[in-house]
């Protein structure tokens, strides 16, 4: 099922001094899977936080349709299996922990009593925050913030579930809890939206992600397929290779790197067979082959750079 859903989605803003007509969206179509972690990557300008708007319906297309769980954005009913972590949350502070999150349950629509207490009390031993509960907030760390704030957007226990920079200011160890608990998150069956300018971070932890820049879409799919580096191999050996065999792959891919046990090609898959019928016809032993892979980030600085220059 399709928990996010845009279709040909236009958004324009009008300038408020020079009245000029800027795009933040062009013709946005994709969709977000239940079950998933989705991240949606861009530059700043890029239109990120005008689709995440869209789809909170905090502000409206121009043109087309954004829906959740098939029910459009409009319809406040679309919100009710909705949590939000904005960016640079900003809780009371001089409420507790604990009063924090009773507070925000209140308004998302919980009723009080046990039943919020109890969930106040899983998301706190789940945050690793329940010692901290009648501590006023205004003592709590960066990464405790964070954490409280995530507690915030899963006290209603929604379906999806809108991150802004959950990670931002948390240390490296912090950062490994939060990745850890929204595993916990997608392993029952959450969606998860995930916005980031950490990009390690969501290799890590994303299944799909979409690049945006200057409204437009640009680059969408699975995090592995998008960092498969395309016909460039590795080839590793048992044995180690001989002169006259490092002579005959060469003759294959003149500009092939060849160790003593390792073969580095960017050839096609046809040469990439013929150099492996090589090792096999002369006994050699082959350990692995891979398919080289780039970083998130470095496909991302270069799709950016390649749609800037178009």
């Amino acid at each position: 099922m399709h928990v996010i859903e845009t279709q040909n989605l236009y958004k324009e803003y009008t300038q408020k001094f020079s009245k000029q007509k800027v795009n933040a969206l062009n013709d946005f179509t994709f969709n977000v899977e239940q079950g998933e972690i989705f991240g949606l990557l861009g530059p700043n300008g890029a239109g990120k936080t005008t689709l995440i708007k869209i789809l909170l319906a905090i502000t409206f297309p121009t043109n087309g349709s954004a829906k959740l769980f098939g029910t459009d954005v409009k319809n406040h009913k679309a919100k009710a299996k909705v949590g939000y972590l904005p960016e640079n949350h900003k809780f009371p502070s001089y409420l507790t922990g604990e009063q924090v999150l009773s507070y925000y349950g209140e308004l998302s629509g919980m009723k009080g009593g046990s039943e919020m207490n109890k969930r106040i009390d899983e998301m706190l031993g789940l945050m690793n925050l329940a010692k901290w509960r009648k501590t006023k907030i205004k003592k709590y760390s960066k990464g405790m913030m964070q954490k409280l704030g995530l507690a915030q957007s899963m006290l209603s226990d929604p379906d999806l579930i809108f991150l802004d920079e959950p990670t931002d200011g948390v240390d490296p160890i912090g950062r490994k809890e939060i990745r850890d608990i929204l595993a916990q998150i997608k392993s029952r069956g959450k969606t998860i939206f995930l916005n980031s300018h950490l990009l390690s971070e969501v290799e890590m932890i994303c299944d799909r992600v979409a690049i945006l820049n200057k409204g437009d879409l640009i680059k969408e799919g699975n995090v592995e397929d998008l960092t498969k580096t395309e016909n460039v191999f590795a080839i590793h050996t048992v044995e180690s290779l001989s002169l006259e065999i490092k002579q005959k792959i060469l003759l294959i891919d003149k500009n092939a790197g060849i160790g003593e046990k390792e073969i580095n090609t960017e050839t096609g898959l046809a040469n990439l067979n013929k150099i492996i019928d090589i090792l096999r016809s002369s006994n050699i032993s082959i350990q692995s082959v891979n398919q080289k892979t780039s970083t998130l980030e470095e496909l991302f600085i270069n799709v950016i750079k390649k749609d800037n220059t178009n």
